[in-house]
């Protein structure tokens, strides 16, 4: 389990690190912080969770009005024009171990997001202090770029400032100037959540398959009464991680358009004989269109990641 709210405040004490506490109700932009925090005369922070392709995760914090063009970032990585994309949220909770609208370089205090690469904005340097949420966002605590680097070395990070505004050309005869910041390794979650999952497919696996369909029934009742459910946070991203995971989708299709076909060819043959029967369509359904299948759906995830990253551009970027 990562740091809470508390445990983190206290650490920052105990380092003697000076900073200040602003309670206010949670908030899930910069512009909604800024109601709260904004006279105070700091510099407000948006910091966002990214991946690249080869799930290496990467943390931009950046004053509010630094203008990040993840493109150019990209290539400044040496990851090309579309190398970065925004994290799902699962990566949130199983990475960062914060819920959406909490993301925060005090949040690389968690063994389990040690191989995620920090960029600061140089602008950070700039001001008197800057605010960031203490892994919570119904609080905001005010501190000075020294103080923020005293953290980050305390937990064993480099402080790296970068001009994130750079629009700089990368090309044959100018490098990604920014590519000592790929990490070396990609994140791997707590021990707890390998657990679940292991324990979680091991119970999938050995289930009948008509008790499968009934859980997907059950997943999908609610999916579409989620609106109407009042259950903690936790629940929801729980449900929500699920629901994300393309190749448990496209698992469920192959499932239910193979039992469909075999529903209607399969009227007249007895009950003795029609297990062997679905056992080799759903085998045989996989093997043919699964990857294709899963190719397909990983498009349409990644462009819903992408409008929504556009329009959280638009309203303020989530933290």
């Amino acid at each position: 389990m990562g740091y809470t709210k508390i445990q983190l405040l206290a650490r920052l004490k105990e380092l003697h690190i000076d900073f200040a506490t602003f309670e206010h109700p949670a908030v899930l932009t910069v512009e909604a912080q800024a109601k709260y925090v904004g006279h105070l005369g700091g510099g407000l922070s948006k910091n966002l969770l990214l991946k690249d392709k080869k799930h290496r995760y990467y943390m931009i914090s950046a004053l509010a009005g630094t203008n990040v063009d993840l493109k150019v970032l990209s290539q400044r990585l040496g990851l090309g024009k579309g190398g970065l994309r925004m994290a799902p949220e699962e990566a949130l909770q199983e990475i960062l171990q914060v819920p959406l609208g909490c993301v925060t370089p005090l949040a690389l205090i968690n063994e389990s997001a040690s191989a995620v690469s920090l960029l600061l904005d140089q602008a950070f340097k700039a001001q008197e202090c800057c605010f960031f949420h203490p892994l919570s966002n119904d609080t905001t605590i005010s501190l000075s770029a020294t103080n923020l680097d005293m953290f980050l070395s305390s937990i064993g990070r480099n402080p790296s400032y970068v001009d994130l505004e750079a629009q700089t050309v990368v090309g044959k005869d100018n490098p990604p100037d920014l590519a000592a910041f790929v990490p070396v390794e990609v994140p791997q979650p707590p021990l707890q959540t390998i657990s679940a999952a292991v324990t979680h497919v091991h119970e999938q696996k050995h289930a009948p398959l008509e008790k499968r369909l009934t859980n997907v029934q059950e997943a999908d009742n609610l999916s579409k009464n989620s609106k109407k459910a009042t259950e903690k946070p936790s629940r929801t991203s729980d449900v929500l991680a699920e629901a994300t995971d393309v190749k448990k989708f496209i698992k469920e299709l192959i499932e239910k358009t193979s039992l469909a076909v075999l529903s209607e060819i399969s009227k007249d043959a007895k009950d003795d004989g029609r297990e062997p029967l679905k056992s080799a369509v759903l085998d045989g359904v996989n093997k043919r269109i699964a990857s294709d299948l899963e190719n397909l759906a990983m498009i349409l995830k990644n462009a819903a990641y992408t409008q929504g990253f556009q329009a959280g551009i638009q309203r303020g970027w989530p933290r």
